[in-house]
């Protein structure tokens, strides 16, 4: 069997962490940040190959932590997650190299082919980058 790909849930609400952890682990390893110093630190530590991403946390927001997460490694993929009200800028990290964004509250369907697609994505960058070593 195939090993899992790696999902970094990072949200400093409990719920929507929850709410991700339960539909994703059944297909992926998951790691969970409560806020993006933790999730810099697993980003270290770990090879994560997708991170679903709250943009209003305090100290340190999404815009921040994709930033220094695409800084330590451009092939990891970024889910932005995000409540009404922050749509533009959403939109503005997808321009950024985020693979796409969802709304909270999510679907589970929509979340899912989101994260495949994103997962997707990454092996296929993977495979490339070791053609080109």
């Amino acid at each position: 069997m195939p090993n899992k790909s790696t999902v970094l849930i990072v949200d400093d609400e409990e719920g929507p962490r929850a709410s991700l952890k339960m539909a994703l682990m059944p297909f992926y390893q998951i790691e969970e940040a409560t806020d993006g110093f933790q999730a810099l630190d697993i980003v270290r530590r770990r090879k994560i190959d997708l991170v679903t991403l709250d943009l209003r946390m305090p100290q340190m927001d999404g815009t921040a932590v994709m930033m220094a997460i695409k800084i330590q490694d451009p092939h990891i993929e970024v889910l932005i997650i995000t409540g009404y009200g922050t749509i533009p800028k959403a939109m503005e990290l997808v321009l950024m190299g985020a693979c796409g964004f969802l709304m909270k509250p999510f679907q589970i369907p929509r979340l899912l082919d989101d994260v495949a697609r994103a997962i997707e994505k990454k092996k296929k960058s993977d495979r490339l980058n070791l053609q080109s070593h």
